[in-house]
């Protein structure tokens, strides 16, 4: 019996089929591919061209994106500090279930601090955290502005927006960098390409 956080005289159940049986199945390693940077840095275009691409290639993704899972299972969470902090915590754990059943699971969130993607990145086993930051300066995100969000936070109308009053914190360490250099940028599928490469040479196309 265990007591962890609130939750207190809990039992771990396991069962017979394990992730190696399920990946077995599919074909394919389960892993989390953590898609981070700023607002209007094409996260969510990159997550599903990704997606596209691996589905067609035979294997088995999901995306969790961070707006979308604010419609549902974040609905209760702000965009103070500690609140973000727990919706990268709970997509975090939601990943790893995913990674455990032997899906590619892709998440498309601003997540902008290292401490929580740090915390993310310790839930799975070595090598299937795949940390991915889109390197798009600011000022090309903010003449970007898809949502008009950046807009909205110069005018003050939205407090905390990252990389206007809030910071980003690049990360340090990641296994992939796709960056934009001058005004050259590659397509989203070129882009889910590189990541694909990178999965194939990792082994996670395979059981």
């Amino acid at each position: 019996m265990s007591n962890i956080g609130n939750s207190t005289n809990i039992l771990w159940h396991d069962c017979p089929i394990q992730k190696r049986d399920r990946q077995q199945l599919l074909q394919q390693r389960g892993c989390v591919i953590w898609l981070t940077g700023l607002s209007g840095s094409g996260k969510s275009t990159l997550a599903c061209a990704l997606s596209q691409s691996l589905h067609s290639r035979g294997k088995l993704t999901y995306i969790l994106d961070g707006d979308n899972l604010r419609h549902g299972l974040n609905r209760d969470l702000s965009f103070r500090a500690e609140d973000r902090s727990e919706n990268i915590r709970r997509i975090g754990e939601v990943a790893k279930l995913f990674a455990d059943a032997g899906v590619i699971c892709i998440t498309s969130l601003i997540s902008p601090y290292q401490k929580d993607r740090d915390a993310c990145r310790a839930l799975l086993p070595e090598g299937d955290f795949i940390e991915v930051f889109i390197d798009v300066p600011l000022h090309v995100c903010e003449a970007r502005d898809p949502k008009g969000l950046y807009k909205l936070a110069r005018a003050g109308k939205i407090k905390g927006f990252t990389g206007i009053d809030d910071p980003y914190e690049p990360p340090c360490g990641c296994e992939i960098v796709l960056q934009l250099k001058g005004s050259e940028c590659k397509s989203p599928k070129d882009m889910a390409e590189i990541v694909i490469s990178y999965l194939e040479k990792s082994g996670h196309l395979k059981a």
